[in-house]
Formats: C-alpha cells, sequence, structure tokens
C-alpha cells in the first residue's frame, strides 16, 4: 500500500472513532497540569481494534506491525482529532513496551504488552537514586536472591507517575564484586507489593507527578526479572534510548498554537517577534526532520542510537524557547494566570533535567560522534564495593 492510501485508510479508521479538533482546544505538555487516566483509557480502547495505540509493536500483542514511516503517517492523523493527553501511560508505551519486546520472554510479553497497550496498567521507571546523581550506574538499590524470589532494598527518586503505577521497572545492583555497570539486573516490580512506600513531590508547576519510592525487603518474583542477571545495564540503554527520542521535539504545542497566539495578542506585524517565532518555529522543525532521519535509520535496522541525545537537546532548547516567547507575548497576564503557556513555563526547564541531563547527553554525542576523549572514569574497572561513596545518615 502506498502513502496516500495508507493516509486515507488512517483518517478513515480514524473519524469513525473521534472527533476532529476544533479551534478552542487547549494543549497539554507531558502531562503537565492534568491527570486524566480515564480520558485516556477511553482513547486507547478506540484505538485498540487494529492497534493503532501502538502501531509498530506486533500485532499479537496488541499492535499492527507497522513500519516507522506508517507509524509517522497515524500520529500525524492522530494530531488531526481532538485526544487527551496519553503522557502518564506513555512510560509503558514508548519505553518500557519496546524495551520488553528488546528483552523480555514470550511469557513476558504475553503477561504485560496487552495491559501496557489498553492502558490498563500503568508503569513507572525506577532508574534514578539521590546518591547517584546523573551517574545512573552508580544505583545502589539492591536485589538479594532468597530462592526463587529476590528482596529489593533501596530508594528511587523522580519516578513519574510511580504513585498510582501498577509496575515499576526497577534496576538493581546484584552483584557488589563486579564493576558498577556489569553488577546491576533489571526487574518489574509490583508496586503494591509490601515494602514498597511511595511519597509523591510536589513540582513548582503545581503537579505532584514525581515521585520518591523506598522499598524495605520488597519481594519480586525471579519471574520478573527482565533479562539476564547482570545485564540490568545492556536493558537501561534500551529504555534510555528510547526515552531519549520521546522527549525530543514532537510532543505538545508546536507552530500552529504558537502562530495562534500571536494573532489572538495582536503581535503578528512586530518585527521582533516574527524574528523570533521564525527561530523557534525553524528549531521544531529541524527536530521533526531529524526524527525522521533517525526512523529511517531504524527501519533499516538500526537500534536507537546517539541521534536520541542529539534529539533531546534540541527538544528541550527548542520547548524553552517556545514557552520564552508565549510568556513574553502574554505578558504579565501569562505569568499570573493559570493557562496551558504558564504550565508549560514552568515545565520547560525539566526538559534539560529527565531522561539524562543535558551535560549527559553532550558526554554521548561528544564520545560516541564527535570522537572526542571520554570523560575521567576513576571508578572504571573497579569492584563497586571499593568505589568511595557518601556516608549513610
Amino acid at each position: 500500500m502506498d502513502e496516500q492510501a495508507f493516509r486515507d485508510e488512517v483518517r478513515g479508521v480514524l473519524s469513525g472513532r473521534l472527533r476532529l479538533k476544533s479551534g478552542e482546544v487547549g494543549f497539554s505538555f507531558l502531562g503537565a497540569g492534568q491527570d486524566d487516566l480515564e480520558a485516556g483509557r477511553e482513547l486507547l480502547a478506540a484505538l485498540a481494534d487494529g492497534g493503532w495505540g501502538v502501531p509498530t509493536w506486533p500485532s499479537r500483542w496488541g499492535g499492527r506491525g507497522a513500519t516507522p514511516e506508517q507509524a509517522a503517517i497515524i500520529a500525524q492523523e492522530l494530531s488531526r482529532f481532538e485526544v487527551p493527553d496519553l503522557y502518564p501511560f506513555m512510560v509503558g508505551m514508548a519505553l518500557v513496551g519496546p524495551t520488553l519486546l528488546a528483552h523480555g520472554t514470550e511469557s513476558q510479553h504475553e503477561r504485560w504488552l496487552p495491559a501496557i497497550a489498553s492502558g490498563a496498567e500503568i508503569w513507572c521507571q525506577l532508574f534514578s537514586e539521590p546518591d547517584a546523581g546523573s551517574d545512573l550506574a552508580a544505583l545502589a538499590a539492591r536485589a538479594v536472591p532468597d530462592g526463587d524470589v529476590w528482596r529489593v532494598s533501596g530508594q528511587k527518586v523522580w519516578s513519574s507517575r510511580a504513585h498510582y503505577s501498577k509496575w515499576g521497572l526497577l534496576l538493581a545492583r546484584t552483584d557488589v564484586d563486579v564493576p558498577k555497570h556489569a553488577g546491576i539486573t533489571a526487574f518489574a516490580l509490583d508496586m503494591s507489593v509490601p515494602g514498597v512506600d511511595v511519597r509523591p513531590l510536589r513540582q513548582m508547576n503545581g503537579d505532584i507527578h514525581f515521585n520518591e519510592v523506598f522499598m524495605t525487603d520488597a519481594v519480586v518474583s525471579d519471574a520478573d526479572r527482565i533479562g539476564d542477571v547482570g545485564d540490568g545495564w545492556r536493558v537501561a540503554i534500551t529504555t534510555l534510548m528510547h526515552e531519549r527520542g520521546a522527549l525530543g521535539p514532537g510532543g505538545g504545542p508546536g507552530r500552529r498554537e504558537l502562530i495562534d497566539l500571536i494573532r489572538r495578542v495582536g503581535a503578528a506585524d512586530d518585527v521582533l517577534t516574527r524574528e523570533r517565532t521564525a527561530r523557534v518555529i525553524s528549531e521544531l522543525e529541524v527536530g521533526r526532520l531529524t526524527n525522521l532521519r533517525a526512523r529511517e535509520a531504524r527501519r533499516a535496522g538500526r537500534p536507537p542510537g546517539p541521534e536520541g541525545s542529539g534529539a533531546k537537546l534540541r527538544g528541550a532548547a527548542a520547548i524553552k524557547a517556545l514557552a520564552d516567547v508565549a510568556i513574553d507575548l502574554e505578558g504579565l497576564v501569562g505569568l499570573i494566570g493559570e493557562d496551558e503557556w504558564l504550565t508549560l513555563f514552568l515545565t520547560a526547564p525539566s526538559i534539560s533535567i529527565r531522561g539524562g541531563t543535558d551535560e549527559i547527553q553532550r558526554n554521548i554525542l561528544g564520545e560516541r560522534v564527535l570522537g572526542l576523549p571520554p570523560e575521567p572514569r576513576p571508578d572504571k574497572g573497579v569492584p563497586f564495593k571499593e568505589v568511595p561513596r557518601s556516608a549513610s545518615p
């Protein structure tokens, strides 16, 4: 089927299930300012027949085996309709699902993928720790084997939507006698088991989407281990590559919303506004085209690579510039009101932190693209138990 025929098919299917977007509909970005789970589940239910919600997944797990190009067409056509922000479901759909397809067993695919695709089960990411900072491989949460289960203790932080997630993709240290990258194992943690304590953190935009998660002797079945023991870093890299791509340009507001705002406030003829707007739109377009190039690479069989880091850097810069222009246009009202632009303005700085800091992305690009010498790593090759760490309180 050629591209136009496929686009016509997608448009016909969606027109029969969804309502076209009106000019009065607002926008949301990465779920900021809202948590409408039921609206998201209703949308995923409407898209389930035919695998339109997770089109690149195999059909037996809720997808339709679509190519990256077809998935891009589906996303473009979806943007024409009134759809809720699916961000509460995106850790599962955009990160965990692809990671399970790459590293999980057939049994795990059967247990988890259909529930992710339908929105029945929400996942969170249990990676970051307060003492590890940007050095994810320095994580200290321990998983100790006990027969056919593991007992997990430790602390995670910045875990989006952990307070209502059914499952968490957990990285834990299972061997302290090997270097830090080698002693990590990935698990699926049932967030409802005894020993898991979730504490929401309030953000400056008013949301409580991030959480601290404390684990005290929490039991995880070995059947819920993802990948081999000690192979958790490879699982983590797969997840992070997908996360960086998901946080690049493409989601949330764009040129249409910004131009609508400019017209509404009567600034269309202002030379400085036009110049700033052109710069922001150019940045968004570069991000879109780069994402298309990355899709072509995946189509050729290459897994996500350092282009995800570039996409995330560009996305963070573009979204912050977009928010700055919008707030300047709205003036004082934009800072004291409660519209989507203020929420975006308060949320945008976090894009340079979540999913790996800008500094980490630049290190990746410097080493893997430019061929620059790596940063000094005095703990490389040293058993984790011998690496100096901050004293426990």
